[in-house]
């Protein structure tokens, strides 16, 4: 994520600095999706009641507040439980939102059709007009009124926010699959896809059908106002723009999930480093998840929607901050990386010069350049976006500061590794390990000679076929069988270290993996007898001295398992 780009091309500090931001984003990002959400569903449900007739309005701002911190504690709570099962109901999310789209652009499209709409002006200095808070220090100066760039970046900083999904991909890239780098690829398009047809394209919508006397209305719902001027009988609207408004607010709470999501991989990123004790790693003893850090991501999340009290302008305003800021970081860093690291990479950004070995990455500046100019409109038109950030950013600088220092003190030489939850079995079964059987069992031994297991995941598709990497750990004869090892004894720092090469690998390459280790006091018949329990189709051995041969393996799995060394 930014915290490893910026540390890796231009120091912890302003790592610190682009994290620091890039949290102040997360933290704000949960609270104005379901705060938006929950305007949404506010104001239909008050629309609702008056066609019922009933006297009573539910106050916009504070139900939408108490929505937002429902919808904060259900992902919580779907977070703790595993990300696997929270992106499941993101992606769902994501199926019913399309079928929205695709239905409000053929409806827009007929509506422009039979009735016709009003076009915006053009954009001359004499047509361009600011709201009282759109211009924030700059109000008093002359400067947007009469340099036409300065209001096309004011513009700007307001609208890219629609790309902030883009920075969601740095920060779940361990959970993409394999490939990961076409489908980072897929995912940055689709992205792209939804924020220039949905986000812009409903903008464009809502100023050329809905009426200019009444759209300010709907600027906390402008969805639910566009679905109410379509070409269409009333009932027929009245329909729609409740299935738009469920959709809105299964999109906006689905947006709450990826910012815990964010949120805890880069603390996560931050903890490994030594920034954080390892103490927020430790994993939750039933789930096996970072609980600590989520618990402290979801706890700031609710403060932020207290203190706000469901402005949403307010956490708009501030949100602006930490995206834009955490772009710009990650940009330079890239910039800085193209010259310290230079050589061939998985994906270049175009537009690059090359005068014999010197090259000149023009796509890569005018995106830096592009990105820091709307940073620096930001800081002088977004007051409140400033301000808070600043202060957020400073806090927690010095968070991260001082517990850096008070954790390199304290910790071990070792506290970079992941942290595992050890569950004691009395056998190796396909249960035990939630495995299908024809698994492929691989011998794990040494960490700097994962080749065997780096071969196996090349090659194999985990959706179709598990892959178990097994650890032996040897006992004498004279000691087996007289007491029963504790999990502590089976699994020393040498298999944390071996079990985190592990699982890095294989989130490079985005599968799945399943790890155990288990007591043996001779290796092929504990290997034979793994392979049996587990029901494996084939075993790969790990490098050993040359010796090759072909055994059987009984039961339902029974395979003929050809051992290699190298």
């Amino acid at each position: 994520g930014v915290y490893r780009v910026v540390k890796e091309a231009m120091g912890g500090t302003l790592a610190k600095f682009s994290v620091s931001a890039l949290m102040f984003d997360y933290i704000l990002t949960g609270p104005i999706s379901g705060v938006s959400a929950g305007l949404y569903l506010t104001g239909l449900l008050n629309e609702l009641l008056r066609y019922a007739h009933l006297n009573v309005e539910l106050p916009m701002n504070w139900t939408a507040a108490f929505f937002a911190a429902l919808v904060t504690i259900y992902f919580w709570w779907e977070n703790i439980k595993g990300i696997p099962e929270s992106s499941e109901k993101a992606l769902r999310i994501m199926y019913v939102t399309t079928v929205m789209v695709v239905l409000l652009i053929i409806w827009c499209s007929y509506t422009l059709w039979t009735r016709g709409g009003q076009l915006p002006p053009w954009p001359h200095l004499s047509n361009l007009v600011y709201s009282k808070d759109a211009l924030g220090w700059l109000r008093n100066t002359s400067l947007p009124y009469t340099v036409g760039l300065i209001g096309i970046l004011i513009g700007l900083g307001h609208s890219v926010l629609a790309m902030s999904g883009e920075e969601t991909m740095a920060q779940v890239y361990r959970e993409i699959e394999h490939p990961k780098l076409r489908n980072l690829e897929k995912a940055g398009l689709v992205i792209f896809a939804y924020s220039l047809i949905f986000t812009a394209g409903v903008a464009f919508f809502a100023v050329v059908i809905i009426p200019d006397s009444v759209r300010g209305n709907f600027f906390d719902n402008p969805i639910g106002g566009l679905a109410m001027y379509l070409a269409g009988p009333l009932s027929v609207r009245l329909v729609f723009r409740a299935f738009v408004v469920v959709v809105g607010v299964l999109m906006l709470a689905g947006a709450v999930n990826t910012s815990i999501v964010g949120s805890n991989g880069v603390l996560n990123r931050v903890s490994e480093d030594g920034i954080l004790p390892h103490w927020f790693r430790n994993p939750h003893r039933r789930f096996g998840t970072s609980h600590r850090i989520l618990n402290l991501v979801v706890g700031l999340q609710l403060f932020t929607i207290l203190l706000s009290r469901g402005n949403i302008f307010l956490l708009g305003e501030a949100y602006a901050f930490g995206v834009m800021w955490s772009f710009a970081m990650k940009s330079l860093a890239v910039f800085v990386l193209r010259y310290k690291q230079p050589g061939e990479c998985g994906f270049r950004v175009p537009l690059n010069l090359k005068f014999g070995k010197l090259e000149i990455p023009i796509g890569l500046s005018l995106v830096t350049i592009t990105l820091f100019a709307l940073c620096v409109i930001n800081l002088f038109t977004k007051q409140v976006a400033t301000l808070s950030g600043v202060a957020f950013t400073i806090i927690f600088f010095i968070i991260f500061t001082t517990t850096e220092r008070v954790t390199r003190k304290r910790a071990t030489a070792h506290a970079e590794l992941d942290q595992f939850n050890l569950e004691p079995r009395e056998d190796l079964t396909p249960e035990a390990l939630h495995v299908r059987p024809g698994n492929i069992l691989v011998m794990v031994r040494n960490y700097n000679t994962l080749h065997n297991l780096d071969a196996v995941l090349n090659r194999v598709d985990t959706h179709r076929q598990d892959v178990v990497a097994l650890h032996l750990r040897f006992l004498a004869r004279s000691g087996a069988g007289e007491y029963e090892l504790s999990p502590d004894q089976l699994f020393s720092l040498h298999e944390q270290e071996l079990f985190t090469r592990a699982l890095g690998l294989a989130e490079k390459k985005g599968k799945t993996i399943h790890l155990a280790v288990a007591a043996a006091t001779e290796k092929w018949d504990a290997i034979l007898r793994a392979a049996q329990g587990l029901h494996s189709s084939t075993v790969v051995g790990d490098p050993f001295p040359k010796r090759s041969g072909t055994y059987f393996l009984p039961g339902p799995a029974c395979a003929a398992t050809h051992f290699q060394g190298d």
